[in-house]
């Protein structure tokens, strides 16, 4: 129960590496906020679980976050753990790549950890909590045909470093 008393915040807590954190961070005893575009998967996670929320964000969206960290705060007290998960979008070869899928690579990668970081530290300074930013193999390694996604995964690396200072 090393997370007793705890709230944490998993952006694309749906599905994949933000489901198994949102159902992990719950059995240590975290009330957990799952954020995603999508509520059916938010709410298969959260199905069953008293201190499991699903809530319908973009979190590249500023007034989408900011009115959800207030929602959970009002809830919950505070919040203690941004899990900054959400990503991503990107793929294809540069040549072909289009501008509407490099700025949905941005979006859907960068813009969703930068806003929801945002929008938490003001309340993860108070209680003196942590950000997790969640990147891929992919922020340290380029591979083929995946420019949009490789080049946003390094800068969400970086963007984690810039916040850690």
């Amino acid at each position: 129960m090393r997370f007793a008393g705890k709230t944490f915040v998993i952006t694309g807590g749906g599905t994949g590496i933000g489901a198994a954190v949102a159902r992990r961070a719950h059995e240590d005893g975290a009330k957990v906020a799952l954020l995603g575009r999508r509520l059916e998967p938010l709410h298969a996670v959260a199905h069953g679980h008293a201190n499991m929320k699903a809530l319908a964000v973009d979190a590249a969206d500023s007034a989408s976050m900011h009115q959800a960290i207030d929602q959970i705060v009002q809830d919950w007290g505070g919040i203690d753990c941004l899990v900054a998960n959400a990503g991503g979008h990107g793929v294809g070869a540069t040549i072909s790549m289009t501008d509407e899928t490099w700025r949905e690579a941005a979006r859907g990668n960068l813009d969703t950890t930068f806003v929801a970081a945002r929008e938490c530290l003001p309340h993860l300074i108070k209680t003196r909590g942590n950000i997790v930013v969640v990147s891929s193999i992919a922020g340290l390694f380029s591979g083929p045909d995946a420019a949009g996604y490789v080049t946003m995964k390094h800068a969400v690396i970086g963007l984690g470093k810039s916040l850690a200072r």
